[in-house]
């Protein structure tokens, strides 16, 4: 593999703030929760705001390309309520209610 799960995990979390337009001060709201090897060419790359259940799982091609149809799981529906966001920065509260809606 030509790629190590800390590049692979580095370069998923920089596709998911460029996706996002996430700034600089807001990144440090989200973290690499795993990074593992599948196959020969390829890895899965698990992503989440930290302390929140939500995850986003991207896979990340030893090209360093990130296939843009990554996944988002939540246990917290949109019709639910966004109570636990009220700590988050604005813009990263956006993205979870845009994520959760989707779904």
């Amino acid at each position: 593999m030509l790629l190590t799960t800390t590049d692979a995990g580095q370069i998923a979390l920089e596709f998911l703030m460029a996706e996002w337009n996430i700034s600089e001060e807001d990144r440090q709201w989200f973290v690499i929760v795993n990074s593992r090897p599948i196959g020969q060419s390829w890895y899965i790359v698990e992503l989440a705001v930290a302390g929140f259940p939500d995850r986003w799982y991207i896979e990340v091609y030893d090209t360093g390309a990130c296939d843009p149809d990554y996944t988002f799981i939540s246990p917290i529906r949109g019709s639910d309520g966004y109570i636990d966001l009220t700590d988050l920065p604005v813009l990263v509260a956006e993205v979870l209610v845009a994520e959760r809606h989707s779904r």
